[in-house]
């Protein structure tokens, strides 16, 4: 039995960075799939600093007031993520659902997800089926899963997935967090107490090119990393303490083979110096391991810069 507040108005928030080719395609689909509903809807759309034709084609659409679309513009591109929290400042309604722009996640998709949440999940995320991504996206989308999973104790399946479902709540304690750099399907879960996952389609990218290249891949797995545990640095102290430990035990062996056969046996004492260095290369890293905990820790108390600088606001005149 749901114990949640009755829906009334969906959201449907998307970022939209270099999509120009797709773009009316996908306004076109999202709002037939909002029509649908049973409830009121509003589409807000984040330009995330696009260099194409996607800023003017948005403005069209929100100056169109049968869409109830809200374009927001940012002054340059802060990534998917920052601009999903940007549309989530606008965004007004009980249930906030979240789309790509690329069209791979069918916004026909959507209906499943509010009847879901109807039911009372504060979260529902979604795994694709059939995903139509090359090996190396599907490798990497697995090493990030892995790692969300050991890393929070949280077994979902699929955290690459942007088409998920959020409570009116859920996106009001994200927005009350002032971190810098934001894995929005994992700090979601972390306020959440319901989350369920659901099978969706997935199609190829028809228009365009994935902006997921390498380094973005790397750089995100880096921010996934420093945004939800401080376990490198403790690895740090432990893999110095180890080493430290290691030249401790090593030291001792020597010293003990040679009061029993003699100094040719360390070559003249050149072991122990070994052993020695070993034993001061490890307390170099338990000091390293130290000073970063301490950073992390005053890091993760100042970082309160915004995340993103909202230029403009186009919305649809309709009510």
């Amino acid at each position: 039995m749901s114990t949640h507040s009755p829906l009334h108005l969906i959201s449907v928030v998307i970022p939209v960075y270099n999509e120009e080719l797709c773009l009316e395609e996908l306004i076109a689909r999202t709002v037939a799939v909002c029509k649908g509903l049973d409830y009121s809807y509003e589409i807000i759309m984040v330009d995330d600093g696009s260099h194409d034709r996607s800023a003017q084609l948005l403005s069209e659409a929100a100056c169109k007031s049968e869409n109830i679309i809200t374009a927001v513009f940012l002054n340059r591109n802060y990534g998917q993520h920052s601009a999903l929290m940007a549309g989530f400042s606008q965004a007004k309604g009980d249930l906030i659902i979240t789309l790509d722009a690329d069209l791979q996640n069918p916004p026909e998709e959507i209906p499943r997800l509010v009847k879901k949440a109807a039911e009372g999940y504060d979260v529902v995320g979604t795994v694709r089926k059939n995903r139509q991504d090359s090996r190396f996206r599907k490798t990497a989308s697995r090493i990030i899963n892995h790692l969300i999973q050991r890393s929070t104790g949280q077994q979902m399946g699929d955290y690459g997935c942007m088409l998920r479902a959020y409570r009116r709540h859920i996106i009001d304690a994200m927005m009350s967090c002032h971190e810098r750099s934001t894995f929005i399907p994992l700090l979601a879960n972390t306020f959440a107490r319901r989350v369920i996952e659901i099978p969706v389609k997935h199609a190829e990218r028809e228009f365009g090119q994935s902006k997921y290249n390498t380094m973005r891949l790397i750089n995100l797995m880096f921010d996934l990393v420093t945004c939800i545990t401080t376990t490198p640095l403790r690895l740090l102290s432990i893999f110095g303490g180890i080493i430290a430990l290691m030249g401790f035990l090593c030291s001792l062996f020597l010293i003990v083979m040679r009061l029993i056969i003699g100094p040719q046996w360390s070559a003249e004492g050149v072991f122990i110096l070994f052993a020695l260095l070993f034993i001061f290369i490890g307390a170099q890293f338990i000091g390293m391991g130290l000073l970063g905990e301490y950073i992390g820790r005053i890091y993760n108390d100042v970082r309160a810069r915004p995340r993103y600088f909202i230029q403009k606001t186009i919305k649809s005149n309709k009510k």
